[in-house]
Formats: structure tokens, C-alpha cells, sequence
């Protein structure tokens, strides 16, 4: 071990390409064709007629010291060293030797992880970091994740859905968690209850005000005391108060609940983006294992791969059989609050790169 120690360089991320697999470095810009030989397993070829594996294996964003260390002795034991992560903290080793492909599935199996995410299948739920770091959680995204992927464990490891289904979860309505196929995420249903004995105390007033969203909080002297007072005609729950001023308290066992989205969509492949759709309010926050929100993403999931056709996303089919279609193939209760009555950006914002004629 050296005796400098290795000093930060504050010039952004370290160059990634420094780490890539030497085939990967050799073939960078210049692969031909990829193709996969079974679910989890992708094969690259080369214009150089090189060949490279990548097998997928399904892990948990936050990876603790004795994760990383198992995963990548495997790595190195039965594959050739080198790994890298997907966008969705998937993690993917690297041969050039198809022979090593079925030992490291193997082993990696048999360490506990499932070798899967490709093609038309339920990738890893992407999430917000909940409450290892993050200072507004109403629960923890990463605990509905482990609950739906254990569900799920069978949509991940095959590919029998019409095509990839993106799932995103996240511990508040701000939604750091993306866009994707099926979205779930907190739902305040009350505004913050304030205790205005400890406001003068514990918050910066100013940066309460400034932090919401919708100019919902002002500033007020409450039994003498400085403290704040929300609209609640504007307010929409959000729980952006509450991280610069924990007085205002949002957090709450009965009217703390989950919202389940459809159709969310960045990208412009085949349709151009589109918002999510709200499809169940009021699901009950139940940790640990979720049961309730689990059992309604089953089910969009089960409607979604008996009707939708080949190639179709989860926007893409709904879009094509329309939201009173879906409704009736999920069996989801209908109410008012699903009515998209907002008339915004959408209508003139060209936020499609398709060509129009």
C-alpha cells in the first residue's frame, strides 16, 4: 500500500474508458451487431469480427463492502476482471471466452443473484435513494423494490414481455425517481402540520418560502412567536417543506399513501415522450413487503403482456387502446381524480424530434 495518499481530483466523474474490458476499448465505435443468446446474456460482434459477453446479473443500488467484494471475486475467478454498471445498477461482467459464459451464470447463481434484465423483460426498478441520503422521504424506495423485485423474480430472469417494462419508484412526489413504463410514488394527502413552538427555533424562513413549489407558505407570527402558515387551497402536498424545517411535519402512518403511474416516456423511440397517467391513489404505504401496491403492478403487468402486441411499451398500448380500455382489462377503479383536465406545454412544445409533415 502506498504511503502518499491519493488526493480527490475535483475536475468531475474519472474517465471511464480507463476501465472498459480491452476487447471493449479495441472494438469502441465499430461493433457491428449484438444479439442474445438467452435472457441476461448479450453477445457483441465486432466489425473486427471480435466477440464479447455480457452477463447481467440483478443487484441492489446500494452495494455494501460485502456485496462488491463477492461480486467481483466472481468476476475475476470465473470471468476476466472486468465489470461495469448499467443505468438501472445492474451489474455486468465481461468475456471474450463463450465458454466461461455458463460457470460465471452459474456462480453468480449460485451466489444468491438473478442473471436477467434483457430484452422484453421487468428490468431492475430504478428508485431514489430514500432514506440513506436523502432528507424528504415519506418511505423508503429501496425497501418497495426489494418487496416488487422478489414479485417479480420471474418477469426479470425471462423475457415474456411484449417488450422492456421500466419501473421507477420514488419516496416522494418531487420524483427524482424518472420516468418509466410504471411509476410509484409517495402521496401526501394532507398538508404539513406545523408546530409553530420550534419554527422560530429549527428553520431558515426564508428558504421554507422559497422551497415550495406552488408560493403556497408565507411567512406569519403565530402566539407571538415567528413562525409560518401554508394556503392550503394551493398547497399539493409535496413534502418540500419539510427537509430546511422539520417542524413541518408531513410524514404521516395514515395520510402518508402511494400513487401508481402508467405510460411515462423520455425518449423518442417509436412515439414521441410522453406524461404518466395516474391509474390508483391512496394505496396504502404498507411496508415491508408492500402487498397492496404489489398486487396492482402485478396486475397492469398481466394485462399489459396478454394484450399489448410485439415491440408495443406500456404508453404505447395504452395509447392505442385508450385509458377507459385499460381500466377495464386492470379492473382499477375509476374516479375522478384520473381525469387529465391540465392544459399546459404539451399541446405546443415540440418535444419530439419526429418529422412532421
Amino acid at each position: 500500500m502506498s504511503d502518499t495518499p491519493r488526493f480527490p481530483i475535483e475536475s468531475g466523474c474519472p474517465d471511464g474508458f480507463q476501465y472498459l474490458h480491452p476487447s471493449m476499448k479495441k472494438n469502441f465505435g465499430a461493433w457491428a451487431y449484438h444479439e442474445r443468446p438467452r435472457p441476461g446474456v448479450l453477445r457483441h460482434i465486432a466489425k473486427s469480427g471480435d466477440e464479447i459477453w455480457s452477463v447481467r446479473l440483478g443487484t441492489q443500488r446500494q452495494l455494501g463492502p460485502y456485496e462488491i467484494n463477492l461480486l467481483c471475486d466472481i468476476a475475476d475467478k470465473f470471468g476476466d476482471g472486468y465489470i461495469h454498471f448499467t443505468i438501472r445498477s445492474n451489474m455486468e461482467i465481461c468475456v471474450t471466452d463463450e465458454a466461461k459464459v455458463e460457470p460465471l451464470i452459474a456462480a453468480i447463481e449460485d451466489a444468491g443473484y438473478p442473471v436477467g434484465g434483457t430484452g422484453p423483460s421487468v428490468t431492475m426498478i430504478s428508485h431514489t435513494q430514500g432514506w440513506l441520503h436523502c432528507d424528504i422521504p415519506g418511505t423508503d424506495a429501496s425497501g418497495v423494490v426489494k418487496a416488487l423485485m422478489d414479485e417479480l423474480y420471474e418477469d426479470f430472469v425471462s423475457e415474456k414481455m411484449p417488450n422492456r417494462v421500466h419501473i421507477t419508484t420514488s419516496c416522494c412526489q418531487i420524483n427524482c425517481g424518472g420516468q418509466g413504463d410504471i411509476a410509484i410514488n409517495i402521496q401526501h394527502t394532507k398538508p404539513p402540520k406545523i408546530n409553530h413552538d420550534l419554527v422560530a427555533n429549527a428553520c431558515e424562513r426564508p428558504s421554507v418560502v422559497a422551497r415550495c413549489p406552488v408560493a403556497a407558505i408565507r411567512p406569519a407570527m403565530v402566539n407571538g412567536k415567528p413562525s409560518l402558515e401554508v394556503d392550503e387551497k394551493k398547497c399539493i402536498c409535496c413534502g418540500a417543506c419539510f427537509p430546511p424545517c422539520p417542524p413541518m411535519q408531513i410524514n404521516d402512518a395514515e395520510f402518508t399513501k402511494l400513487a401508481i403511474w402508467v405510460g411515462g416516456k423520455h425518449s423518442n423511440a417509436r412515439s414521441k415522450p410522453m406524461f404518466h397517467k395516474l391509474v390508483a391513489a391512496g394505496v396504502p404505504n404498507n411496508p415491508p413487503r408492500w402487498p397492496e401496491a404489489a398486487a396492482i403492478v402485478k396486475t397492469i403487468l398481466e394485462a399489459y403482456r396478454k394484450d399489448a402486441l410485439d415491440w408495443e411499451r406500456t404508453g404505447d398500448w395504452v395509447e392505442r387502446i385508450g385509458w377507459p380500455r385499460f381500466f377495464e382489462l386492470t379492473e382499477l377503479p375509476f374516479t375522478k381524480f384520473h381525469v387529465d383536465n391540465w392544459k399546459g406545454a404539451r399541446h405546443s412544445l415540440n418535444a419530439s424530434a419526429h418529422i412532421r409533415f
